[in-house]
């Protein structure tokens, strides 16, 4: 009777907590540098639903082990909705890459929302590299080895080269960097070749001649770069490979009405036109689904990159 009575007192507290949620400032942990898109659309998320929820939202770079190290961090966390995940879908394909996790990615957290869905990548090469297409650099790739860089090993630029390696008959040398930043600071400075990068993050580049588009990886070719045809259209009939999607995670048993509310909130900030011209200028589609499909697309996703990595042969670290 007493156990009954205190699980009673437990969910009241519990949802009268909820109801008033948040009544402090939120940490919003990104596994990775400043300077990638996952930062860069997680920054503008976070500034959008702070207003919405009346409470600052402190966004928390804690880079590391392509992700592990910030999100371990949020595994760990107080299941309260005060620390939160915002990553991307190179969380999905860590079961595959690494032998030991000091988290359980299906277990230890409660999905909350995808809020992007990527279209695809920019492939883009250091001025100084004699290409001008896709074409152009198949045909170097094939008299020399070329190195392209990634945000680490696993994550979706990395598996797009290897894709593209694959497709295309080529030699490509994967060069991880601790994040999208440096991967990409590594082929403006020209210590690498070429690199996958987010059309967020590389277009700036693009326009001001730092960098050289010479295809997009996509089905179709992007709005804010129409003059980029997509790989398929230069060279490699059957490539198409999109960029996942960035999401939104809290720690295993927080409450259903914690998650529920900041569904809501990230789903009305979506609507919001700076927030969207933002996410599609970058090549991504503004989304918002429910947490319970969110949670099917997510697992799903763990075997169909597990399936990818497979292909690629790449071994586990």
């Amino acid at each position: 009777m007493q156990r009954a009575v205190f699980l009673m007192l437990a969910c009241v507290a519990m949802n009268a907590s909820a109801q008033s949620y948040p009544q402090r400032p939120v940490r919003l942990v990104m596994p990775f540098p400043p300077g990638g898109n996952v930062d860069a659309f997680g920054r503008i998320l976070a500034r959008q639903i702070e207003g919405q929820l009346g409470q600052p939202v402190v966004v928390d770079n804690r880079a590391g082990a392509n992700g592990i190290i910030g999100v371990d961090i949020v595994a760990k966390a107080p299941p309260d909705g005060y620390t939160l995940l915002d990553t991307s879908f190179s969380f999905v394909i860590n079961p595959s890459i690494y032998r030991k996790l000091p988290y359980d990615t299906e277990k230890d957290f409660a999905p909350i929302t995808n809020f992007a869905m990527g279209l695809g990548y920019v492939l883009t090469a250091h001025p100084s590299v004699p290409v001008q297409t896709v074409r152009d650099l198949i045909a170097l790739a094939k008299k020399t080895p070329l190195r392209y860089s990634s945000p680490g090993v696993g994550n979706g630029q990395h598996l797009a080269g290897e894709l593209l390696a694959t497709k295309a008959g080529i030699q490509l040398l994967h060069v991880p960097y601790k994040g999208g930043g440096p991967a990409l600071t590594a082929v403006l400075g020209g210590e690498v070749q070429v690199t996958f990068t987010a059309a967020a993050v590389g277009a700036p580049h693009i326009k001001s001649g730092k960098l050289r588009a010479l295809g997009f990886s996509g089905a179709a070719r992007l709005a804010s770069l129409p003059d980029v045809p997509t790989i398929a259209e230069s060279g490699v009939p059957d490539f198409v490979y999109d960029s996942g999607w960035h999401g939104l995670f809290a720690p295993a048993k927080t409450p259903a009405s914690i998650v529920n509310r900041l569904y809501t909130e990230v789903a009305k900030a979506v609507q919001e036109p700076k927030l969207r011209e933002f996410l599609i200028a970058g090549g991504y589609e503004p989304k918002a689904d429910p947490p319970a499909e969110f949670t099917k697309l997510f697992k799903a996703d763990i075997k169909k990159y597990g399936d990818i990595v497979k292909a690629a042969h790449i071994e586990r670290q």
